[in-house]
């Protein structure tokens, strides 16, 4: 079993940065890739980043390459989402999440997932 709790959600205006930290405990982060999936009102669930267990991959959805970085620090058992450039378009509950498989996450897909912290970008 993992535990994942989000944290650095907030309000901030359009074309500032926000990141998102994403604490585990349970198991050692280095077992998993990690995630990182966002749902804004009425919206679907969008996957937003993904880093892969040791091999420093990474993938990100088109609508945020370029302005977000996902990292992760396995010492500490943290992933990081830094976002730039932020945009209205960006408001939503990000939720970090975790799986086995890199590809899996890029699906869509998780097998264990925080409660959420909600980013607000005001125009």
């Amino acid at each position: 079993q993992v535990r994942l709790v989000e944290s650095g959600g907030g309000l901030v205006q359009a074309g500032g940065s926000l990141r998102l930290s994403c604490a585990a405990s349970g198991r050692a982060l280095s077992s998993y890739a990690m995630g990182w999936f966002r749902q804004a009102p009425g919206k679907e669930r969008e996957f937003v980043a993904v880093s892969g267990r040791n091999t420093g991959e990474t993938y990100y959805a088109d609508s945020v390459k370029g302005r977000f970085t996902i990292s992760r620090d396995n010492s500490r058992n943290t992933v990081y989402l830094q976002m730039n450039s932020l945009k209205p378009e960006d408001t939503a509950v990000y939720y970090c999440a975790a799986n086995l498989f890199i590809q899996v996450m890029r699906a869509g897909s998780y097998d264990y997932r925080g409660q959420g912290t909600q980013v607000t970008v005001s125009s």
